[in-house]
Formats: C-alpha cells, structure tokens, sequence
C-alpha cells in the first residue's frame, strides 16, 4: 500500500496538468496538489472501501487508515478554499450564507451528501414527512445503521423537543438503529438535549454543521 501511494505521488509530481480555460498558468505547488487530491479522492479512498467491504480481522485498522488519508485529502481541499477566497472574505461567513439560502429539500441532499464523503453508504434521502422524522438512512463506514432528521432552521430558533421525541422514537425504539443523528442548523432547547441525552439520539447543532460543511469529519461518524 505504501509502495502504491507513493508511486501515484510521484506521478502526480511528474505528469503535466492540462488546464484549459485558464488566462493565467497555475502555480506548479497548486497543480501538484490538484492532482494528489484528485488521486486521493478518486483512486485511494474507493480502494480502501473495497478492501474494508472484503476485509474480516483487519476492518478496523483499514477503516481507521482510510480516514487518515481522507484527513490529508481534506486538508489540501480547505487550503485550496483558502487559495481561491478573495481578500477580505470570510469562509465560515460563506458556509454560513450558503446553508442558509437552502431549502429543506437541498439541505437533505447536502447532508447526505456529507455522509458518503464521510464513508457512509446505502445513503437514502426520503424526502417525505410521513415515517415520523426520519430524513436519511444508511450505514457508517464501520457497518452500524444510520437514521437522521435534518432541521433547517435560521434565525435564533431552537429545536422543540417535540420533534426530538418524535425522531427519537422512530430512529431508537421503532427502527432500532445503532446511530441516530439530528441535524439542525440552530441550536437545541434543554429539553431537546435532555431527551437526546436520555435516548441517545446524537444532536449536531449549527456550529457542527458549518464546521462538518466545511470539511471536519463528524465525530459521531468516526
């Protein structure tokens, strides 16, 4: 494996980088970048998935490998974001703006989306109000079932607990999966958080969210 990594680095150092469209050239330090992220992303980590999908004994510590690389990849992705913010801009600002402006229909694509960069798979978006709270399903990089509701709330308004109990109950006691995520871009009323302590329902709140957008692995998904 690390033979394999290291040959496509040095391809990715070697092989010119086409790009078309551009007036200026692009520095050689950002089209070597382009293109180990893009080895990473497109080459690495579905190499990875098919190895922990046929692994037995050493899943773990492919998953636990796996992860260092898409962390590498994640990095270079958010210093190439930097690179391409004007002067003056602020990216959690963009993040923040973006999120906002989506509807409840795109914010559960945008999650889910999240997911599968985070090594989800079977990732399904209902889109429907009818299966009590349940927005997305699918399974953790490591195999356990995944529910989640997506909330997309702006201004100061808190997730009422009602809908934490609902969700609770569909994700934990009628569907029983291992891991129940609530994803709000608000915060959570105490009682919310009480019920999800009590259920265990994982709440992600709007400062986890602009930071999982922005490339941090969630922890609950780790």
């Amino acid at each position: 494996m690390r033979v394999y990594l290291l040959d496509m680095e040095h391809l990715a150092r070697t092989q010119p980088v086409d790009n078309p469209g551009l007036t200026e050239p692009v520095p050689l330090d950002v089209r070597i970048d382009q293109r180990i992220t893009h080895i990473l992303s497109r080459t690495v980590v579905p190499m990875f998935n098919a190895l922990i999908a046929s692994s037995g004994e050493h899943r773990r510590e492919l998953i636990e490998l796996r992860e260092d690389i898409e962390n590498v990849e994640r990095r270079m992705c958010r210093h190439h974001k930097r690179l391409a913010t004007p002067e003056g801009e602020n990216p959690a600002e963009n993040v923040r703006s973006t999120l906002k402006a989506m509807t409840w229909q795109a914010f559960e694509q945008h999650v889910a989306g999240l997911l599968r960069r985070d090594g989800c798979t079977d990732v399904v978006v209902r889109q429907t109000r009818s299966d009590r709270g349940i927005d997305i399903t699918g399974l953790t990089a490591d195999g356990r079932t995944v529910a989640v509701r997506c909330r997309n709330r702006s201004g100061r308004r808190t997730v009422p607990h009602a809908d934490l109990q609902k969700f609770a109950g569909a994700a934990r006691v009628l569907h029983r999966v291992a891991l129940a995520l609530f994803v709000a871009t608000c915060g959570f009323s105490h009682e919310s958080r009480a019920i999800a302590d009590l259920t265990g329902v994982v709440t992600v709140d709007r400062e986890e969210v602009e930071a999982w957008a922005a490339g941090v692995r969630l922890k609950a998904l780790r």
